[in-house]
């Protein structure tokens, strides 16, 4: 690469990371009449063309927090192009997302004397991902456990929370983080925000297996236990006990209609099954309850039951 070219770029850069990408494009469009081939500039370029538009209009918006979630949810389509391209350029790539992710957090900020806790807590979530997709670390802990403390039990806000403590290096405190999310509820987790290779990797081999979809998320606390991720427990309270086991008993009774969602509701009941047999080995070692909840694991899934009793 030119040594004209490599500067060029570094003040492309400069107004990527500001979220300025129609002023990026005025700067490479000069850098491509010296180096036409240079893929680099190629691929920067296209990164400017994609989000171009979207930030023109995006002042149309005048909700602060519509214009933050209208960046987020733009963000899965520019990953989903970035993955067909043949050879990213990672310093591109960083640019856009401190750009990004610069602009929505500036407009969540904008929102953080909002008093309904329900509203507040999403915004501290968002707020908290945003600073976590820029490195922020510390700051994202300090909003994601905000909004954890003003509505406890939010898979969201957990999940998020533990992606944190994992890209920290807190690997324990992660692993019972994100096995809290997803014993809450695997569906309310967005999976695409969520970067440690702790539970990037337990993806990937998820759908290396061939899972997709809701599917994968039911099925990522299950082979979260069975292949050592999720390893760290804790002991359920007596209240909690009750309620797993009437959620237990609902599941178990909806997998007897013929038109359920079994692809759905099996690994959930298969991850209930696995909380319950903690709190019996922790508590009082009840080897007749244990036993009968593996058999109605063998029952639901031999394969499951091999891995897990192995």
């Amino acid at each position: 690469m030119e040594i004209q070219t490599e500067n060029g770029l570094k003040e492309a850069f400069t107004f990527l990371e500001a979220g300025n990408p129609g002023q990026a494009k005025k700067v490479l469009g000069k850098l491509f009449e010296n180096d036409l081939d240079c893929k680099e500039l190629i691929f920067t370029g296209k990164c400017c063309n994609f989000w171009i538009d979207f930030i023109y209009h995006l002042s149309e918006v005048e909700d602060p927090f519509e214009r933050g979630e209208s960046l987020l949810a733009e963000w899965k389509p520019f990953k989903d192009f970035i993955n067909r391209q043949a050879e990213p350029y990672v310093p591109a790539l960083y640019a856009v997302k401190r750009g990004i992710f610069s602009l929505a957090l500036k407009n969540y900020m904008q929102l953080m004397d909002e008093r309904n806790p329900v509203q507040r807590t999403e915004i501290y979530r968002k707020t908290g991902l945003c600073y976590k997709k820029l490195g922020e670390f510390e700051n994202a802990k300090l909003c994601l456990s905000e909004a954890n403390s003003l509505q406890t039990r939010q898979a969201a806000v957990l999940a998020d929370l533990a992606d944190c403590y994992a890209l920290c290096g807190e690997d324990k405190g992660s692993k019972v983080l994100f096995r809290e999310a997803f014993f809450v509820d695997p569906q309310r987790i967005d999976l695409d925000f969520l970067d440690s290779e702790l539970i990037r990797c337990l993806i990937t081999k998820m759908e290396e297996k061939g899972y997709t979809g809701a599917a994968l998320q039911e099925w990522i606390p299950v082979y979260g236990v069975l292949w050592g991720v999720f390893n760290i427990k804790r002991e359920l309270r007596s209240q909690e006990v009750g309620k797993l086991k009437q959620e237990i008993y609902a599941l178990e009774n909806e997998l007897k209609d013929p038109s359920c969602d079994s692809a759905l509701m099996t690994p959930r009941l298969i991850n209930m099954y696995f909380w319950l047999i903690d709190h019996y080995v922790q508590t009082d070692g009840n080897s007749r309850m244990v036993n009968e909840i593996l058999l109605k694991i063998k029952i639901l899934d031999t394969a499951i039951y091999s891995l897990y009793v192995r």
